[in-house]
């Protein structure tokens, strides 16, 4: 990756399919882009990551462009994707508000100190200078746009408040979320207290992104499918809108550009028409819901992203290539990125993901042709 140049001059954009897809705007080929693209499934990933630990690959703002690249870049990576995501996590947020957290081997991030009494959100930054605190991932950001030189679009990205606080109070991951639901049932308003600084650290981080060079904004609700309707109306969905709202109004304010952003809340199909108007231009599905009943709910004026099941990706070459006809017939290659329902698994074959890649645009030109 060169180094960092001011984030004016950036390169000119050549390929911008996947934002006139989000504006909905009309596309000759279906966008398509993968949630973990910058991923362990990829034998040059592992080989630049295996010298280092994971969030000090996530400070480090040098490989994280080098890891961006690898997936993103089709000269240098290895498909003609239509949009790279910046290597990073969402866990950055809870390291910002002071929490600890590490990368232990075969369990996954877990927080050496987690949230258990009302009394420990003390602890807790109650006003984060996103700037000194994540400004290593606004300087990869930059970074990697330059580097990118125009090929296809950045996106920044966050975890949504609901997901962070879970995370924070269950110390790691969790088949039930026990521990963060319970807060929610018998700690309400410390509840809404945790999650209001989480969506203001969001917001600010968000905007920080688009400043460093980020020309969309994904936000990870992936804890969603934990809760019912009325809890996700509850603690989930008022943080999820007020962010869209904020960022949009400080982008306004601080003359940058307003970017498309899209909201992924996993497993929340009894939220989808609320989702469709929380502010997003795009909204994210997994791959439990058929594409005739999303677009049924969530109507005309935002576009869908996703939800090729995951493990499709195992199936043979041949197949993927079915199945994706499928569901571009499904959601029509209008108003749609193409995408999977979750983010690429460890152990899939590169050759399958590019499989995938290039049956959308291959099957995505002959339906736009006839």
């Amino acid at each position: 990756c060169s180094s960092v140049r001011s984030p004016k001059g950036f390169p000119k954009l050549k390929n911008d399919t996947f934002l006139r897809a989000a504006r909905g705007e009309e596309t000759e080929h279906t966008p398509v882009w993968c949630m973990r693209q910058a991923g362990r499934y990829l034998p040059e990933f592992r080989e630049t990551r295996a010298a280092q630990d994971f969030f000090a690959t996530c400070r480090s703002p040098k490989l994280c462009c080098e890891l961006t690249l690898q997936a993103s870049v089709p000269w240098r990576g290895r498909f003609p994707l239509d949009a790279a995501i910046i290597f990073s996590d969402i866990l950055v947020v809870p390291q910002a508000l002071g929490m600890e957290v590490v990368m232990v081997p075969g369990k996954g991030p877990t927080f050496t100190e987690p949230i258990k009494e009302v009394e420990d959100l003390l602890k807790l930054r109650q006003k984060v200078d996103v700037a000194a605190e994540l400004g290593y991932v606004f300087q990869a950001i930059t970074l990697t746009r330059h580097s990118l030189e125009g090929r296809v679009p950045l996106i920044g990205f966050s975890g949504a408040p609901w997901t962070l606080m879970s995370y924070m109070i269950e110390g790691g991951g969790s088949t039930t979320m026990a521990k963060a639901k319970s807060w929610l049932y018998r700690h309400p308003e410390a509840s809404h207290r945790l999650l209001r600084l989480l969506a203001d650290v969001v917001t600010d981080y968000l905007v920080g992104q688009v400043a460093a060079g980020a020309q969309a904004l994904q936000v990870f609700e992936s804890h969603a499918g934990h809760l019912g309707p009325e809890q996700f109306e509850d603690f989930a969905l008022p943080y999820i809108r007020d962010i869209a709202q904020a960022v949009k109004s400080k982008l306004k304010e601080e003359a940058l550009p307003l970017v498309p952003m899209i909201i992924f809340a996993k497993d929340a199909h009894y939220a989808l028409r609320d989702l469709a108007h929380a502010g997003y231009e795009v909204v994210g599905l997994d791959w439990t819901i058929r594409p005739q009943e999303a677009r049924a709910q969530t109507g005309k004026d935002v576009t869908l992203q996703g939800n090729l099941d995951p493990c499709a990706l195992y199936a043979p070459k041949e197949k993927i290539g079915e199945l994706v006809k499928k569901m571009l017939e499904g959601f029509g290659t209008q108003r749609y990125i193409a995408n999977l329902g979750h983010g690429l698994y460890p152990d899939m074959n590169p050759e399958h993901v590019g499989a995938f890649v290039e049956a959308v645009h291959a099957h995505s030109r002959h339906i736009n042709k006839h």
